[in-house]
């Protein structure tokens, strides 16, 4: 079965999708405009809950690869060109779990979304004011990926300095962040047509006036 694109956004007309690199300030964003706005956080991964349990590896192969893992060691050495190809792949098969969990939560209450939808789909699914895509340098997103606090990055970290291998394990893992945030990826999110907000390495705080932004541009405000 496949839902007519004007039905999906007629359905998701309560959900504003952010988007964009890592390290652009996606999730603190997210949280921000949340707690703001009233409306229901949907942080990284909130989907994976469902896709989890209903993913089949026969549909959903890369989302089913970690149910196949011994020993984590073998997701960070794998090659960086392995890597960049499973992270997007993964984004276009999460998608259809996003869409379906978002139409669930969002009938009566206003949803913001931290995605990885490809941007293809939304614009298929979305429109211009409930889009917007964050941009940080590369330096920013590979040199200071394991600089956040989070959970998942800071096990993947203790899987990287449990390898005998550590500093070229770790070199082969940065090698793939680079080719996920590369300039060639990161012109796809800049010449998208959505609003961009671009985050600058100057160590200035500018949560507040991003998050003023993007309530304007999605009509937040007033």
């Amino acid at each position: 079965m496949k839902i007519s694109d004007n039905i999906l956004k007629h359905y998701l007309k309560n959900v504003y999708f952010i988007t964009g690199t890592a390290y652009a300030g996606k999730s603190t964003t997210v949280r921000m405009l949340a707690d703001r706005y009233d409306m229901i956080f949907c942080g990284e991964n909130y989907h994976m809950d469902v896709a989890d349990v209903v993913a089949d590896p026969a549909i959903q192969p890369d989302i089913c690869y970690n149910r196949s893992l011994t020993d984590w060691r073998d997701f960070v050495t794998r090659t960086p060109e392995e890597y960049e190809r499973w992270i997007y792949s993964v984004g276009r098969e999460a998608a259809e779990f996003e869409v379906a969990e978002l139409i669930r939560i969002s009938a009566d209450r206003k949803v913001i979304v931290d995605t990885n939808i490809p941007l293809d789909i939304l614009k298929e699914i979305s429109d211009y004011h409930h889009v917007a895509v964050m941009l940080s340098p590369q330096s920013m997103s590979v040199e200071r990926f394991f600089e956040r606090s989070d959970p998942d990055k800071q096990f993947l970290l203790n899987v990287i300095d449990s390898c005998e291998n550590r500093d070229a394990v770790m070199e082969n893992y940065r090698k793939g962040l680079a080719r996920i945030n590369s300039r060639e990826h990161y012109e796809e999110y800049a010449s998208s047509g959505f609003f961009t907000v671009i985050r600058e390495d100057n160590g200035i705080d500018t949560r507040e006036e991003v998050c003023d932004k993007i309530a304007e541009h999605f009509g937040l405000i007033g």
